[in-house]
């Protein structure tokens, strides 16, 4: 991809992603699981662009929507009714509601409190829902702490002896129709072990649960397969994919897996433009149009992206910080970073910036956020506009 044709015709700061390397990993990932019954259902919250959610779905993907916003969003991308599944702690009764009358695949219930819930408003509806169960396994998935979500201490899924409970209460209810179960013990995992004993335990699960003749169809083993950022050693999809196997050898379930990050992260780039450079005593700083309220990760995880300079002579380096206009200490892409000799309008590329990039963007500060590019065999288009002021406040009310 020419970066700086892009920036040069779209302006920055510029989302990029490149719509074939998405492709190549879903099919990687996919591949892993030939032979088996599986749906690889897109985690629509790592990137939720109609157009990226879109190409997913035209090559046979499902979607893991976590509102219901994400829902209509997968259904409205095309991707079918019996693929999409609805998760999420806190859903209302609205969000509920329209999950069952829009008759997706199920809707992934996390409390006793939510099961009762779904099941007065399906007999409200007059209708049956379907639902699954999520498990908290009480892993510790080895990850940042703000991502992890399988131990008992995070707000998700139920304890095994509670999950149970709740298919009993399903089994029995005319207006609830127990179909999978679901697990997710974190994001960005580069662990394997983690994985495998989470899937073992929650098959041993469904082995008890067959013993009281309540039969599941799903296995939803979630996401959260790592990716490369920096050096990180991630795991293979075949490795994962017989690990899963062999934690459900002797059940005939359809795996569900849920990728997003593994699908988008590395297909995403950041651009942005340096507008100043400036020194205070001995720090130096490389000012940027780009700021947090268009890539929080950094400041909110202390994430590293690699950041490249699209500059020609490379050989001279010096260590800063990348930061941005917002008003806050936290705004910043890099500490300490070693970045070769730049000027104004020079074009920084931030790397890895597919997922959780954008839709974890904002209007802080009163900014607008980024456009958004695809690349598709080398032909680029715009897949959403630049927001400017009048977008920004278009749903406010006159002051009065």
């Amino acid at each position: 991809m020419n970066f700086k044709q892009l920036a040069t015709k779209y302006k920055t700061p510029l989302y990029v992603y490149n719509l074939d390397y998405m492709s190549e990993r879903y099919k990687e990932l996919k591949e892993a699981f030939k032979g088996r019954k599986s749906i690889l259902a897109y985690a629509v919250k790592a990137n939720s662009n109609l157009s990226v959610v879109k190409h997913f779905g035209d090559l046979g993907s499902g979607a893991d929507c976590v509102s219901i916003g994400e829902v209509r969003r997968a259904l409205l991308a095309g991707i079918p009714p019996y693929k999409v599944i609805f998760s999420g702690v806190g859903k209302s009764d609205d969000e509920i509601r329209e999950a069952i009358l829009s008759d997706i695949l199920y809707i992934n219930v996390e409390s006793e409190a939510e099961l009762f819930r779904v099941e007065q408003i399906a007999k409200e509806l007059g209708s049956v829902s379907r639902i699954s169960v999520r498990v908290n396994p009480n892993i510790d998935p080895k990850t940042h702490p703000y991502i992890s979500t399988g131990l008992h201490d995070n707000k998700f899924g139920v304890d095994i002896d509670s999950a149970k409970r709740m298919y009993v209460l399903a089994k029995n209810s005319t207006a609830l129709d127990p179909v999978g179960i679901h697990f997710h013990i974190g994001s960005q995992l580069t662990h394997l072990e983690p994985i495998y004993e989470s899937a073992v335990i929650v098959a041993d699960m469904v082995r008890s649960l067959l013993a009281i003749d309540i039969e599941l169809k799903f296995f939803d083993i979630g996401g959260g397969l790592g990716v490369t950022y920096d050096k990180e050693v991630t795991i293979k999809p075949y490795d994962y994919a017989q690990a899963i196997l062999g934690a459900i050898k002797g059940l005939d379930l359809t795996i569900i897996c849920e990728p997003g990050r593994f699908l988008t992260a590395n297909a995403g780039y950041f651009l942005t433009k340096v507008l100043y450079e400036k020194q205070n005593g001995d720090k130096k700083f490389v000012v940027v149009d780009g700021a947090m309220n268009d890539l929080l990760r950094p400041s909110l995880y202390n994430a590293y992206h690699k950041i490249e300079a699209l500059v020609e002579d490379k050989s001279k380096t010096k260590v800063v910080d990348v930061v941005g206009p917002v008003c806050e200490s936290g705004d910043f892409f890099a500490k300490n970073y070693e970045l070769p000799e730049v000027k104004r309008n020079d074009l920084l590329i931030i790397h890895s910036a597919g997922a959780y990039g954008f839709g974890m963007g904002s209007n802080y500060n009163t900014r607008g956020r980024s456009a958004e590019v695809a690349v598709k065999g080398g032909e680029d288009r715009l897949i959403r506009e630049r927001e400017e002021f009048e977008d920004i406040i278009a749903l406010e009310k006159e002051f009065i």
